[in-house]
């Protein structure tokens, strides 16, 4: 089976947690899947931007991205996180490959359209997966930073969440997980909805049950569903041991997202 896997969060922030990821993504692969992960880091990016004298904002969940804070994302997703990622999974053994949406112009991004304008804030517009089936050929796992190039020559920096969700589509992926730092989705009673499904998301975003960074997560796992990916799973990171069973068992950890 074909897995794209999101890390975010406590995921990469947490040396323990960022183990027991790797050693669950590393798992997959030795069981027989191919697995692509797309990674976001928007913590270290902050903690770089403060340190550069900027403030980060949010709107919806997205960063405001002006030309500086685009080349700071550059530097430290397409960099610092991306390149100790794969050395995280190489220190179980396994070889990974790391890019971003530029290298062999995998994804392509244009600037989304919002008011008020986020910046260099991109949407992918296109996707050629042969560099990611290559890397799978080779038994190694791409490992994806979230920026893509755009059609106008310009970096934009890219929603990890929707990049993922890209990902697992342009790969006919089977199941898309999104490793996250919270247990799942958390319906108006404040528990853990063990299934959602895309009919309930937007009474769920207009009565701000959902808010913040979950908003472009369960944009991402509509889009994902829609593009035929088979299961979208948002679980939590301190539970990734459990993935290499995600399939062959009813886990309970995180929110099944379903189309219906």
């Amino acid at each position: 089976m074909k897995f794209v896997i999101k890390l975010g969060g406590a995921s990469l922030e947490n040396p323990v947690t960022l183990r027991g990821s790797t050693q669950a993504i590393v798992d997959l692969v030795r069981n027989g899947h191919q697995v692509a992960v797309v990674h976001g880091g928007g913590a270290a990016l902050t903690r770089t931007l403060a340190q550069l004298g900027k403030q980060s904002e949010f709107i919806a969940g997205l960063r405001i991205t002006d030309a500086e804070t685009r080349d700071a994302a550059l530097m430290v997703l397409a960099g610092r996180v991306n390149k100790q990622l794969v050395a995280a999974i190489g220190k179980h053994g396994q070889a990974a490959v790391g890019l971003s949406g530029g290298d062999g112009l995998v994804f392509r991004a244009r600037k989304k359209r919002t008011a008020p304008d986020l910046g260099f804030v991109g949407e992918i517009a296109s996707s050629d997966p042969r560099w990611l089936l290559a890397i799978w050929q080779m038994g190694a796992i791409p490992v994806l930073s979230s920026v893509a190039l755009g059609f106008d020559g310009e970096y934009y920096n890219v929603n990890a969440d929707e990049m993922a969700a890209a990902c697992a589509m342009t790969c006919h992926a089977d199941v898309l997980v999104f490793l996250t730092d919270v247990p799942g989705v958390r319906g108006a009673d404040g528990e853990v909805m063990r299934w959602l499904t895309l009919k309930q998301i937007p009474e769920l975003t207009r009565t701000a049950v959902v808010s913040g960074g979950m908003l472009p997560k369960l944009g991402a796992c509509r889009e994902a569903l829609l593009g035929g990916v088979q299961r979208v799973r948002i679980f939590p990171a301190d539970s990734a041991a459990l993935l290499p069973d995600i399939c062959s068992a009813r886990t309970p950890q995180g929110t099944e997202v379903m189309v219906a």
